[in-house]
């Protein structure tokens, strides 16, 4: 799954691109969850929301075969500026690793 997602997100022309299987933090299962840092200059002048859009755009019918995705987007300016990504929050329905 995330070759195929690196695949569908290269249309967006990224400059950097990191694509993170984290199904380990939720419950529901095996690549179910993911977090993608995407850098590119078609964000440039595009707000947060119309970012996100061109992501699910890009990943298409992809989208339905996961639960959650986690993005973090950038133009080039921005990233020299952040130079990382967040640590996405632990699921509030528990880890599939969580003791009982």
């Amino acid at each position: 799954m995330l070759q195929k997602i690196e695949t569908a997100l290269a249309a967006l022309e990224p400059s950097f691109l990191q694509v993170e299987d984290e199904s380990h933090m939720h419950s529901i299962g095996a690549r179910s969850h993911f977090k993608v840092v995407l850098v590119s200059d078609v964000f440039a002048d595009v707000r947060k929301v119309q970012r996100h859009q061109k992501v699910y755009a890009a990943l298409g019918d992809l989208m339905q075969q996961f639960h959650g995705l986690a993005m973090h987007t950038y133009t080039p300016e921005e990233w020299v500026s952040v130079e990382n990504a967040p640590d996405s929050p632990k699921c509030r329905g528990g880890s599939a690793q969580d003791k009982k």
